[in-house]
């Protein structure tokens, strides 16, 4: 924690002259990114006249601080406070930079899911098709160290969800369940919500009294609790200590830890058989080069009359071939090593590297939706509680763009999610 919140280095006077947008230091230290950007005349040129054509195209109006605008009038309003820093990060690092500026204050809104829910539902068309091949001036690689191999998947795990349980305690709901609830209607609780979508996937992988269960991403222990009650034994393995930590603390709680064996374990160092094996929003932790292992894993760790319970966050096919080399904002921020699978891929890696298939599907993106706008409330409404913490205002301020990022994601329909169950081909 202490991190986040010692060593404050006041910026340069640029931005002190904007105390109104920046109301504290910026540790530089902690956010390199943050600095005022050294000047790109040509690059941030190209940059003003790209953004002006997306926004056109997603119909979002833009104003200016001299009081002139761009784009739509009536479209959902984007305020540039800081111009010339602005569409510097943008010509400098493209699609990262946009994120950096709204962590920066160089832009802000009334309306952050709006905003970045129209350009979503135009990101094919932001950008011509014939001077795309501009990306590659700005777009960079994946970092070698955030490869998904043992030490990687470690690494990359602490950097999101070792933060402090605390800050993720401040927008959970009570059972602290970190991935899409399935809602059956709006105006229910989250926790409901979030009930319904476990006994789902216990119902669907049939756990019962005596069944052997195996989970991969314990989160905080909810399902795997869930499963307990119902008289199962569960063998519970994640790589966060601070998850692991808390879950413990719940399951010893509960009374339940003859029933529940949680381990900081690699999934691929998992041994035996078991009955169900349910895997909720780990595989966009795996990596492209990795799902065949991933999958060959849970293929092995099932008993032959078992079933798999799958819930991942997907993209279309095409898109995930389009941007899976790309290094963005939210791998640079939010998930290292991160990637959203599509359908398709799941399937193909299936059937190319296990006897697996797919025998029940459900999709609820629009749940997704609603998870997360109740997430982002929670957590705007804790803003105090989340700066005490230690957490300053740089990091609200990307936190609050990763979940509206993710609400516009799913609203949009650029990103979905679903529940598979997979059993053993001829498995009846």
């Amino acid at each position: 924690m202490a991190a986040w919140a010692h060593g404050a280095v006041e910026v340069s006077s640029a931005l002190d002259a904007r105390p109104e947008r920046i109301a504290e230091t910026v540790d530089l230290a902690r956010w390199p990114a943050m600095a005022v950007p050294p000047p790109a005349p040509l690059r941030a040129a190209l940059a003003r006249l790209a953004f002006r054509r997306a926004v056109r195209y997603a119909g979002v109006c833009v104003r200016l601080e001299d009081g002139r605008s761009f784009g739509s009038p009536s479209g959902p309003v984007l305020e540039i406070t800081n111009p010339d820093s602005f569409f510097a990060r943008l010509g400098r690092e493209g699609k990262i930079g946009f994120g950096e500026a709204y962590m920066a204050g160089d832009w802000d809104t009334p309306c952050l899911v709006d905003v970045l829910e129209a350009m979503a539902r135009q990101i094919d068309n932001l950008i011509p098709r014939r001077i795309q091949w501009v990306r590659r001036l700005y777009e960079r690689r994946h970092p070698l160290d955030e490869e998904n191999d043992r030490e990687g998947s470690r690494r990359n795990v602490a950097r999101h969800y070792d933060l402090s349980n605390e800050l993720f305690a401040t927008f959970l709901d009570e059972s602290m369940t970190y991935s899409s609830a399935v809602f059956g209607s709006g105006c229910e609780s989250l926790a409901c919500a979030q009930e319904r979508k476990i006994s789902r996937l216990l119902d669907a992988t049939r756990v019962g009294r005596g069944s052997r269960v195996l989970e991969i991403g314990t989160g905080w222990g909810e399902l795997a609790l869930q499963a307990a009650r119902r008289g199962a034994r569960v063998t519970t393995v994640t790589l966060s200590e601070e998850q692991a930590t808390l879950a413990r603390r719940k399951v010893e709680a509960a009374g339940m830890t003859p029933w529940i064996d949680i381990r900081v374990e690699d999934y691929r160092d998992v041994t035996g058989q078991f009955d169900a094996v349910v895997s909720v929003e780990m595989i966009e932790a795996v990596g492209e080069r990795w799902w065949p292992e991933y999958f060959r894993t849970l293929d092995e760790r099932l008993a032959p009359s078992g079933r798999i319970g799958l819930q991942s966050i997907l993209m279309g096919h095409d898109r995930l071939m389009a941007t899976k080399s790309s290094w963005t904002w939210i791998h640079k921020y939010i998930f290292p090593g991160g990637l959203i699978p599509s359908e398709e891929a799941i399937r193909r890696t299936l059937a190319e590297h296990t006897g697996l298939q797919v025998v029940e599907q459900l999709r609820f993106g629009d749940s997704y939706a609603t998870t997360l706008r109740r997430w982002r409330n929670q957590f705007d409404a804790h803003a105090d509680v989340v700066a005490q913490l230690g957490f300053d205002r740089t990091f609200r301020r990307m936190w609050d763009f990763y979940l509206a990022y993710s609400e516009a994601g799913f609203l949009s329909g650029y990103i979905d999610v679903a529940q598979f169950v997979l059993a053993k081909q001829g498995s009846r």
